[in-house]
């Protein structure tokens, strides 16, 4: 009997619902095909690169049921990127180092044929980078924040918009039971597209984003012309990416090895400046957070997972190394991860559903 080719699947970045089902669908096809062998490096490359290393096979019985299941089997994190890997020193303090030359070496090790890296824009760039190593890489797309440009989807962001809007919709009846302005901050680094779905899909008045700066004395007025005309509430979605015009982004920086700025807090800031500005109204703040990174895939994103990592294992079959899978027009096709990591996918200002929600009364701020 021939022996079985290896491939390596890898998730990274922040998790999202349907990751589980990407990885189900690998093992499965993979299976049916019958000449290769799945296997996971436990939380991204660190598994390949931690010593010993963490590589797990990943088998019919292992991946049975999980798509139903919201995270990873094979875990992720922020902190495994091999261009820059955190070093942690006796003092405390972290220097980063290129350690690709060694990943790639465990690659050889493990004779593994091709690796399936899942993740977002921050994963796929180190894919292509990888790639030009010698590496044979396939990417699939994930982020909640639907921001990778040559995808008209990627999953997990429906059940991310999904969970934001369960949340609106009850706080719209509290806001209205108290005659109160409402303010939910949803995930959203750079791109306000869960904003901007949740708003029209709840009913927003008021929906900030990172693409659009708001002006506070707009929002004001918005906000006490509503009162004035006897609707004694209001709910503002507000992504975490937002900032005032002229001002900057809420967060700090790690201090753990994540080199990513944290977001959060600019629900907080918007509501001390209107009550700064003399809002007569009061005003309540949640965060979502990572709730809306977890748990169960609805049906739409389970779907599209799994064909995604059909397609995957499908390429890598192909040898369709140095791309990655795309959702456009509702068929799933490869394009070179060069190009999906080219442009950011930002809510254009001539996008259909921002006309849409500027034409039911939606007010951005601006």
């Amino acid at each position: 009997m021939n022996e079985k080719k290896k491939i390596l699947v890898t998730t990274g970045g922040g998790d999202c619902p349907g990751l589980n089902a990407v990885i189900r669908a690998i093992v499965k096809a993979a299976r049916h095909d019958g000449g290769y062998e799945v296997y996971g490096s436990i939380e991204a490359f660190n598994g390949l690169l931690s010593e010993p290393e963490r590589i797990v096979k990943l088998t019919n019985r292992k991946v049975s049921g999980i798509h139903v299941i919201g995270g990873t089997i094979i875990k992720t994190t922020n902190k495994g990127n091999p261009l820059k890997y955190p070093i942690y020193l006796g003092d405390g303090t972290i220097e980063y180092e290129d350690l690709t030359d060694m990943l790639i070496q465990k690659v050889q090790k493990y004779n593994f044929e091709a690796i399936i890296n899942i993740g977002g824009d921050g994963s796929q760039k180190i894919s292509q980078v990888l790639f030009e190593k010698g590496l044979n890489m396939i990417g699939v797309p994930k982020t909640i924040d639907n921001d990778l440009s040559a995808t008209d989807l990627t999953f997990g962001f429906s059940t991310a918009v999904q969970v934001a809007t369960d949340c609106f919709d009850k706080l719209v009846t509290t806001a209205e039971s108290h005659h109160r302005v409402m303010i939910m901050e949803v995930m959203g680094r750079d791109a306000g597209w869960i904003a901007l779905h949740t708003a029209i899909a709840g009913g927003a008045e008021i929906c900030i984003i990172p693409e659009i700066p708001y002006n506070l004395n707009t929002i004001l007025r918005d906000i006490n012309n509503r009162y004035r005309k006897g609707r004694g509430f209001v709910n503002i979605v507000i992504a975490e990416g937002a900032r005032p015009k002229g001002g900057k982004i809420v967060g700090v920086k790690a201090k753990d090895g994540d080199e990513n700025f944290k977001l959060g807090g600019v629900g907080n800031l918007l509501r001390r400046q209107l009550e700064a500005k003399g809002c007569q109204a009061q005003i309540r703040t949640t965060v979502l957070g990572h709730i809306q990174r977890g748990g169960t895939p609805i049906a739409f994103d389970r779907i599209l997972a799994t064909a995604m990592g059909f397609k995957a294992f499908e390429m890598v079959t192909k040898k369709e190394y140095g791309k990655m899978v795309s959702y456009k027009n509702h068929q799933l096709e490869s394009v070179p991860i060069k190009k999906a990591i080219k442009d950011y996918n930002h809510v254009a200002k001539n996008n259909y559903l921002l006309k849409t929600a500027k034409s039911i009364g939606i007010s951005f701020g601006d």
